[in-house]
């Protein structure tokens, strides 16, 4: 018996029509914001490997090479090199003067214990800064400069300067100056290259380097004597070896920073007092070059930033080297600085994230094998029975919109139940015939207990609704109008009803067009899903979601709870979740099981799975009370409720972690170590599908698919899900919507 309503003219849009199409228009800024967040989270993450080196880190220094191109007057010369009107000249500290220099620094254990000591002993110094230090502890350099002491540009990421290109130069140096001007207000003209010693050391290498560095105002200071504490040889040895011949002045090098500096720390007040004792003052660079020279250190306007000294002339002439930085040099660096501190919180917790979700990753996989495998037995025993067999008469309802290329398939697997069944085709104002051939399709294959009914097009829930209302028995089975079922699938279904606990049973979807390479990788999703995931939670007792290609209901459960609710987009999660919350038991049944035809493009993909992940949180968020709740409802909000949230939307959110961070350690850090951890979570990955295909008898074969799944489709499904997020964070709205069908998934005999 078929039955419709008139059809009636073409109408305009509904409210909800013009509601999704409002909803579309908003979804590509949506996918945008989503992309740009990944991308900001990239751009973190190469911010922070190149402030540590990680990131455009050269490790080559430079020994042995000849300096027959380099004047010999430099080589026997001072170790301050200056380039006044274009002539190399070296300026030495004058007798019994200290200039106390510091390099690799700031480092937030050891400087600050530096800085103390020379403001007790009133003595200053001069800090030859690596500008990614700088940018990650501003706060020391401020203080650094406000007490008087000088600073000087050690690049940006501490590189041997002879290897590299005149564009990397220029960088290294124009980023240090960012730094200064973001972290002190100024900029300086002071330059110590790394790995750097006497001036006898310079090369035909690092000669031309100087030299450029010197037509753009900068000041190139060396030493003449090193304490060498970076070998930590000891407290007495380190002063015996900063202590000059003679009486002779001298540019000292120490570091506060580059390792492990207790001995330096201990050696230096030492050294202050054997010095003041034995007659010498301390002073900074450009307090040396003024006592030598009667002129503090000049910079050209070739230096960034340099302009006149702070506060509009030199504040003292031991920082005469240092600039105020004004205008876009001042801003760009404040803006440096906040990058950086961006990168300096954001990246551990990212981290910490990763190890949080790595555990999760790791557990859910635990947790899937150990109770799959349970449930797998539990069902499978000889002795296990629902009851008595459920044989009466059920209610087949199909929504159907616009399914005219798969409505006759779907019938024709329905003829073929060996359970009694009615089947109620909802058509939801489609315009392309579909009740039409679905009364056709019923009269050739002689069915007569089809009813075709027709309604406005208002949504799925809306035409599940009409179906339930209409049915006329007690237990009701809900199915996709592009899904086919398996003879006894009906039958199998709702055998869980002989046990009257029981309010909604999931059945088994499987993909029937898996033969292209996006089918194959659903398909793999699909076993892993319903197999693994939905064992687990069935043992559990929180089942989240009843699919919407098979499932069945107590007609009188799906009443009580007031129906197929269009609060959310996953109709078929907010259902189940009110089962739970109403008393009601929600079981799986593997052996029910249904063919449906999965999405065939990117595009289609991507816009179903955004849907059902976005209508997840709709429906976690509209029960959220039941986290609160007694008795069967707050069972299902302190168990299931945490388990999805972690599972489905945290864990996949923060997945590409795992991913970025894998890529991010391959290209910069160590390459085989990284492979090597991916192999092996892939290796348990597979694992766990190998024995999800075990279980539901499916063919090895396509599980050669996951590696490449791993690294494609895997990360679309993160972006999607991002997307849903974004989504959901700017309160937008989607309904029903229509996936193009090709038909090719037939009766399930023709699925391979």
């Amino acid at each position: 018996m078929t039955t419709t309503s008139s059809r009636g003219r073409r109408r305009a849009p509904s409210r909800i029509g013009r509601a999704a199409g409002k909803a579309a228009a908003l979804q590509k800024p949506r996918v945008i914001l989503a992309l740009l967040l990944l991308l900001a989270l990239t751009s973190v993450m190469l911010l922070d490997g190149y402030l540590r080196a990680e990131v455009g880190g050269d490790q080559r220094v430079r020994t042995g090479a000849s300096s027959s191109d380099v004047p010999d007057d430099i080589l026997d010369g001072g170790p301050i090199l200056t380039f006044r009107g274009g002539q190399a000249t070296t300026v030495s500290v004058p007798d019994k003067t200290i200039a106390l220099t510091f390099d690799d620094g700031p480092n937030p254990t050891w400087t600050p214990q530096v800085l103390k000591i020379l403001e007790e002993y009133d003595v200053p110094g001069t800090f030859f800064v690596v500008g990614s230090m700088v940018s990650r502890y501003p706060g020391i350099v401020k203080d650094m400069v406000e007490q008087g002491n000088e600073v000087g540009i050690h690049t940006f990421t501490h590189v041997d300067l002879s290897y590299q290109s005149e564009a990397r130069v220029t960088r290294e140096m124009t980023q240090t100056q960012l730094a200064l001007a973001g972290a002190a207000g100024i900029t300086t003209t002071l330059f110590r290259a790394p790995y750097s010693s006497e001036t006898d050391a310079i090369d035909n290498y690092s000669w031309p380097v100087y030299q450029e560095l010197g037509e753009d105002g900068y000041t190139s200071v060396f030493v003449d004597t090193d304490s060498d504490d970076w070998k930590r040889p000891g407290v007495s040895k380190i002063i015996k070896w900063a202590t000059p011949e003679d009486g002779e002045g001298a540019s000292v090098l120490f570091h506060d920073a580059g390792g492990e500096r207790s001995q330096t720390i201990a050696a230096l007040p030492k050294y202050i007092e054997k010095m003041k004792a034995a007659g010498y003052t301390f002073t900074t660079i450009s307090g040396a070059m003024a006592e030598q020279t009667g002129a503090g250190s000049t910079g050209g306007n070739g230096v960034p930033g340099a302009g006149a000294g702070v506060g509009g002339a030199a504040a003292s002439p031991l920082q005469a080297a240092h600039r105020e930085a004004t205008g876009v040099t001042l801003y760009e660096g404040r803006a440096l600085i906040a990058a950086v501190t961006l990168a300096e919180w954001t990246v551990p917790a990212l981290s910490v994230g990763l190890m949080v979700v790595g555990v999760a990753v790791m557990g859910r996989f635990g947790m899937m094998l150990v109770l799959a495998r349970r449930h797998h037995r539990k069902r499978n025993r000889r002795r296990f029975s629902w009851g008595p067999a459920v044989t009466r008469p059920v209610s087949v309802i199909v929504p159907a919109y616009n399914e005219k290329e798969c409505i006759a398939n779907t019938l024709e697997s329905l003829a073929k139940s060996t359970h009694p069944i009615e089947i109620l085709v909802v058509d939801d104002g489609s315009t392309d015939g579909t009740s039409q051939i679905a009364r056709e399709a019923a009269d050739r294959l002689g069915m007569t207990n089809v009813r075709v009914l027709r309604q406005e097009n208002a949504g799925k829930p809306a035409a599940l609704n009409h179906g339930v209302r209409s049915a006329r028995h007690d237990i009701v089975v809900m199915m996709d109008g592009d899904t086919v079922f398996e003879p006894d699938a009906v039958h199998q279904l709702v055998q869980p009803f002989a046990d009257p606990k029981v309010g909604a049973v999931a059945g088994n979807a499987k993909v029937g067009n898996r033969d292209t390479v996006i089918g194959a990788w659903q398909h793999i999703e699909y076993v892993m899903g319903f197999n693994l995931d939905r064992r687990m939670y069935d043992l559990l007792r929180c089942m989240p979601t009843i699919p919407g290609a098979i499932g069945a209901f107590r007609r009188d459960a799906v009443l009580e709870v007031g129906g197929m609710s269009e609060d959310t987009l996953a109709e078929d999660t907010d259902i189940t979740i009110a089962m739970h919350r109403a008393g009601w038991q929600v079981v799986y049944q593997e052996h029910a099981k249904a063919w449906t035809e999965a999405p065939g493009s990117l595009k289609q993909l991507w816009s179903q799975r955004y849907r059902w992940s976005y209508g997840t949180m709709q429906a976690l968020w509209k029960h959220r009370k039941s986290l609160t709740d007694k008795g069967p409802s707050g069972r299902f909000g302190r168990v299931g409720m945490p388990l999805v949230v972690l599972f489905q939307i945290v864990t996949p959110v923060f997945a590409p972690l795992i991913d970025v961070f894998t890529l991010y350690s391959m290209i910069f850090i160590d390459f085989r170590a990284a492979l090597l951890a991916w192999l092996a979570v892939l290796g348990v990955q597979l694992v766990c599908a190998a024995y999800a295909f075990r279980l539901d008898r499916e063919k090895y074969r396509y599980l050669l698919m996951m590696p490449l799944q791993q690294l494609a489709y895997r990360q679309m499904m993160y972006l999607v899900l991002i997307h849903s997020c974004v989504t959901a964070l700017t309160g937008g709205r989607l309904r029903w919507q229509k996936l193009k069908r090709t038909g090719e998934v037939g009766t399930p005999a023709g699925v391979s």
